[in-house]
């Protein structure tokens, strides 16, 4: 019995001495590990009036235990002893940090659905694999809720970004990530001034003071909120926004001169099958290679084919230099390229002069993407796992109402 006992206590690295394993086998499904063990009391007085206690019964409790394989799940029959007090006649029974008291899953089971939380996962998919329910999983999520309540109004990161995303009900909802930990400091229930206002106002000026830079996309707002509640902090637009609206406003001007030539014209077919060519750093494109491309029914590259689109209007090949200029000068940090193109007097597309336009309204905003190295690709990435947790949420939702649905005609 010591031999199978230190064995399965090793393999399970469980280390309370009071725990002693005597029995396993498997259960009716041929699948589910029953390993069957005694939780002795460690208690050798009474805690009330310390006299003597003795044995009084006990009770069995079935325990899930995570396993390597979650279709092989592993299950402990634990024995827990009682203890009466032979003066005070109070009962005490057995405890052991392997399952909290009143508790059904071993605590090693709770640490790794915690520790699974933090990876790119669904509650789902945890559930799945530990072989609980998705409200054990939800349960041990919203025990950390009091603690992200409990904020410390002493404290704030120096380079913070903010953003907002889309909840299950449609609601959009604010969020605020440490720059440099990717840490979530904050969730508003909702992205009013107010409520942004109200949060960040409980902070005293001086901790606010202290912030150096904020993250965000082009809302003019959170600009607004920013200056009013961190006037120290410099503001920086992030950089893909910058790029999808440069990307944006020169697709538009294409699509616009596309559709002048008829289906059959090879510039039609040049700015439309290969589109993906326009949106690509100038370095980027295979000018030596040739290849052969089934739309223009000839050999040809990328360089070329782009040369050749561009040659059907001055206004394109302006848009697609302006397009490239600002787009290198921004990965290359080019603070001083960037200012020439911001003030560049080319004749432009109709959408790409209002993105000019818009650049220039938040010129300093704009120039610290290129002078400082934050992003908000740390929030983007954040806002993509709860969005794709509230999607499989929704999935899982609308698959049981249909199935519900069919039941219900069937009847």
């Amino acid at each position: 019995m010591t031999s199978l006992n230190n064995s399965i206590k090793f393999l399970l690295d469980i280390k309370d001495p009071n725990i002693i394993f005597s029995d396993f086998y498997l259960a009716k499904d041929q699948l589910t590990k029953i390993l069957v063990a005694k939780l002795l009391s460690s208690l050798k007085q009474c805690p009330n009036c310390h006299s003597s206690l003795a044995p009084y019964g006990g009770f069995n409790s079935n325990l899930s235990y995570p396993s390597y394989d979650a279709s092989r799940p592993i299950k402990i029959k634990l024995y827990k002893q009682r203890m009466i007090c032979n003066n005070c006649q109070h009962t005490f029974q057995a405890t052991s940090s392997l399952v909290n008291k009143h508790c059904f899953i071993a605590n090693p089971s709770k640490q790794k659905i915690i520790q699974e939380l933090t990876t790119d996962r669904s509650m789902k998919d945890i559930a799945k694999a530990n072989n609980v329910s998705d409200h054990t999983v939800l349960r041990e999520l919203t025990k950390f809720k009091h603690q992200s309540q409990m904020c410390d109004y002493e404290y704030l990161p120096k380079h913070l970004g903010v953003d907002e995303f889309r909840g299950v009900k449609g609601e959009l909802h604010f969020i605020c990530i440490d720059g440099d930990s990717h840490r979530i400091i904050k969730i508003l229930e909702s992205r009013r001034k107010k409520d942004i206002k109200n949060y960040f106002m409980k902070f005293p000026l001086l901790v606010r003071r202290q912030v150096k830079t904020i993250t965000m996309d082009l809302n003019a707002y959170y600009q607004d909120l920013a200056r009013v509640l961190f006037p120290n902090a410099q503001i920086i637009i992030d950089r893909f926004h910058l790029v999808q609206m440069l990307n944006r406003s020169f697709n538009q001007l294409r699509v616009q001169t596309m559709k002048q030539y008829e289906h059959s014209d090879s510039r039609y077919k040049l700015l439309k099958y290969y589109w993906k060519f326009y949106l690509k750093p100038v370095a980027d494109l295979k000018g030596n290679k040739l290849k052969y491309y089934h739309h223009l029914k000839r050999m040809s590259n990328q360089a070329f084919i782009v040369d050749e689109g561009l040659d059907c209007s001055p206004k394109l090949r302006n848009t697609y230099n302006f397009l490239q200029g600002f787009s290198k000068a921004l990965r290359t940090k080019d603070v001083g390229q960037m200012l020439k193109l911001l003030d560049c007097k080319e004749d432009l597309g109709t959408q790409m002069k209002i993105t000019v336009k818009t650049f220039k309204h938040n010129r300093t905003a704009v120039l610290n993407a290129a002078r400082f190295k934050y992003a908000n690709s740390c929030v983007e990435g954040t806002n993509r796992k709860i969005k794709q947790d509230c999607l499989k949420h929704l999935k899982s939702n609308i698959i049981f109402h249909q199935q519900h649905l069919t039941e219900s005609q069937k009847e």
